[in-house]
């Protein structure tokens, strides 16, 4: 007997040796992946973002001609403040540096992209619906009707409305395609397919409307922590700049799915797909997040989800009402509005933000 038991312990030693050398055996062997910015382990890790800049395939780097230079993006340094131009013009997007749906994977995993229509779940209100998480039973539609309470000045010189976005980098599939690559890293700061083509468009809109609109693209995600207390920052100091300021969104895009099977909020109107928006309205009832305007801020979210549902039927998940604040304390006419998620492409993104530009200019008419 005691042999069979110095013979278990000593098995038992054995395995836990084992053990133990394969878990430092793996560690050393992924340690220069963790300072590789390529690298994914390092957003993981350390929750700092790559730039979503994609290894190019051996023999397929484009050559460095004087015509090619020209067009090749210039990357912006991060946590710089750009404020765009809201000019129509037409946009040729320049996949160099980021993920290409069209472009030999190989070696790769390819997952499914499903497509689905978000429909009502929750409380019905005019026209849209609110998904009420509070548990509070609170009259949505005396507040829908009641009138806003702050008004937007028509062709004024001085910006009415700030559009920024908290994850500047979060991004966009480049094709409508029904599939991904494992590849596929939905962040980058080529700013033809990230968030702030969305703002763009949707500031575009609302300048064709007499709307004057100020579209700040700081980047504020670079590090994943303390990004809204970054744009917060930069939403205080532009308001400081502009007293004019009535209306400031923040727009994100969502992330549904897993990572091998990522799904696409649409809806279609006049033919065209375009990608289904969320708006999210916090709630202080308690007193607890210093947000004492949150029911103007409620107000103005159920005018902009009942109009777009007017205007544009299924252009709208229900809305997110729950105890949350996020930048939306700053001012009465502040939210944050989830356009599509990392499955859309940028085309049907770019459509829904300017219909959203149309929604809005409708709301502050």
């Amino acid at each position: 007997m005691k042999i069979k038991g110095k013979i278990l312990k000593l098995l038992k030693a054995t395995v836990a040796f084992s053990l133990v050398f394969l878990a430092a055996f793996c560690v050393i062997r992924r340690l220069p992946e963790c300072f590789d910015p390529q690298s994914g382990a390092l957003a993981a890790a350390a929750f700092t973002l790559t730039d979503g800049v994609y290894p190019v395939q051996a023999g397929t780097e484009p050559e460095l001609t004087e015509e090619t230079q020209q067009t090749l993006p210039v990357k912006q340094d991060k946590e710089k403040s750009v404020k765009t131009s809201t000019s129509t013009s037409a946009k040729v997007r320049d996949k160099t540096g980021y993920y290409d749906s069209l472009a030999p994977h190989k070696g790769e995993e390819k997952y499914e992209v499903a497509q689905k229509q978000i429909g009502f779940d929750g409380t019905a209100v005019g026209e849209c619906c609110v998904k009420n998480k509070t548990g509070l039973d609170f009259d949505f539609e005396s507040l829908l009707n009641a009138p806003l309470t702050f008004k937007t000045e028509k062709n004024s010189s001085s910006p009415q409305v700030l559009i920024y976005h908290t994850h500047t980098t979060e991004a966009y599939l480049d094709e409508s395609v029904d599939y991904f690559y494992e590849s596929y890293y939905s962040r980058t700061q080529n700013t033809d397919f990230s968030v702030v083509a969305v703002g763009d468009k949707i500031a575009q809109e609302l300048e064709k409307n007499g709307i004057k609109t100020l579209h700040d693209t700081t980047v504020h995600d670079s590090t994943y922590n303390g990004a809204y207390d970054r744009s917060a920052q930069t939403v205080q100091a532009d308001m400081a700049e502009n007293s004019s300021m009535k209306v400031v969104l923040d727009i994100h895009r969502d992330a549904l799915g897993t990572d091998e099977r990522k799904v696409k909020p649409v809806f279609e109107y006049d033919g065209k797909q375009g990608a289904q928006i969320m708006v999210l309205s916090g709630c202080d009832y308690y007193g607890e997040r210093d947000f004492d305007h949150w029911q103007n801020n409620l107000n103005f979210a159920l005018k902009i989800q009942n109009t777009a549902e007017k205007l544009y039927p299924g252009m709208t998940r229900p809305l997110s009402f729950d105890f949350f604040a996020y930048n939306e304390y700053i001012c009465d006419g502040s939210l944050l509005i989830e356009v599509g998620s990392d499955a859309n492409s940028i085309d049907e993104v770019e459509y829904t933000g300017t219909l959203l530009g149309k929604v809005l200019s409708e709301v502050l008419s």
